[in-house]
């Protein structure tokens, strides 16, 4: 039998043991998803790979502090999430550009699953004016709208009150629904 044929929870269990085969079978599983999800924060190919890398590395050496191994995959998404936004905010510090002054094309579509056309205009419009929004506003409308996190998750991941990421949230979507305005 195949590791193919095995459920999460199984692969863990034989990541715990030490299983490489297992270990492959869950980064095949993950990896593009995941990848995206840290592409989406960093903006950045090569950051998104190597994020993805120490990612992984980290959840298979952490494998035994998981209480609940049917969870392995929420778990190692917040990894992934947490270590894209610590290499956002290290870039940010080393690139201290005020980013209203910047503007952003879109050349390509890095990050999204190519195999899957998009064929809805509205969508690739949406990812435009995405792109186009400050790199901050870009991280919590990502996190909010994309990836499903509450304001409280944001807040902790980004470390601001609940109050302030309400707030960034919200001009965040204004500022989202003026460029979507600008793109028509």
């Amino acid at each position: 039998m195949t590791l193919t044929n095995h459920n999460t929870e199984q692969l863990v269990m034989l990541c715990v043991s030490g299983n490489q085969k297992a270990q492959m079978e869950l980064y095949n599983r993950y990896y593009k998803g995941l990848y995206n999800t840290s592409y989406r924060i960093v903006n950045d190919s090569f950051e998104a790979e190597d994020i993805m890398q120490e990612s992984f590395i980290t959840a298979f050496s952490k494998l035994d502090s998981l209480k609940d191994k049917k969870t392995f995959g929420g778990w190692l998404k917040r990894i992934v999430i947490n270590n894209s936004i610590q290499a956002y905010n290290k870039n940010n510090k080393q690139h201290d550009v005020a980013l209203d002054d910047v503007l952003y094309k879109v050349e390509d579509h890095q990050g999204i699953d190519t195999t899957v056309e998009i064929t809805n205009i509205k969508v690739q419009q949406v990812l435009e004016a995405l792109n186009l929004l400050k790199s901050n506003y870009k991280v919590v409308l990502t996190l909010n709208l994309i990836e499903g996190y509450d304001y409280e998750e944001i807040g902790d991941v980004m470390n601001i009150s609940y109050a302030n990421c309400r707030t960034m949230i919200s001009r965040a979507k204004d500022s989202l629904r003026k460029k979507l305005e600008q793109l028509n």
